[in-house]
């Protein structure tokens, strides 16, 4: 059991028959009243985001995720297939379980399948990833000293803003929580 008092980001509680991650907390101690805790919680299930506040005594227990380290073989259509590395077990999701978090992981890479009570609800991909641009607008010289992107498009085929000076078939490094060029490898 978890009370509200020791919520961080990121811990996993069954609230009310529902999987929440505990994405913002904030401890508030009014002037008048008693202190509370204002939380912004996201369904692990269906994605949503509410926000609830909590006495700092309230209890709750913690979910357990699991999370398996898979890797991404292929897809052919709308599923994607996965493969335990340590059991050679294979699975194969559809596209909605999926989402967009595979637009900057390559075939035959590793990622993390994230379930609870034995159903995926996430894919973590790598924090970072190494792609090759394979289409890009040539950059012009001298054109550098504002800091200005141009579109690229990476391997994978997703589309991602690189600076003036990164070329076609450069290899770069991407954040795949946010989509941003890191460097150029």
């Amino acid at each position: 059991m978890i009370s509200a008092g020791d919520f961080r980001n990121g811990i996993t509680l069954e609230i009310e028959g529902n999987v929440y991650q505990i994405l913002e907390f904030q401890h508030v101690k009014p002037g008048k009243g008693a202190a509370f805790v204002r939380t912004k919680l996201k369904n692990i299930i269906n994605g949503g985001v509410v926000e609830k506040t909590f006495r700092p005594t309230e209890k709750f227990p913690a979910a357990r995720i699991d999370r398996v380290d898979m890797q991404y073989l292929y897809s052919d259509g709308d599923l994607f297939h996965f493969m335990n590395v340590e059991n050679y077990e294979q699975i194969a999701l559809d596209q909605g379980a999926i989402g967009d978090t595979l637009k900057f992981v390559k075939e035959n890479e590793m990622v993390k399948i994230c379930s609870y009570n034995g159903n995926i609800f996430a894919i973590e991909p790598p924090m970072f990833v190494e792609l090759e641009i394979i289409d890009t607008e040539p950059g012009f010289k001298g054109d550098t000293a504002t800091g200005a992107t141009k579109p690229a498009t990476v391997e994978t085929g997703a589309m991602v803003y690189v600076p003036l000076f990164v070329n076609q078939g450069d290899r770069i490094k991407i954040d795949t929580r946010t989509g941003e060029y890191l460097s150029r490898v």
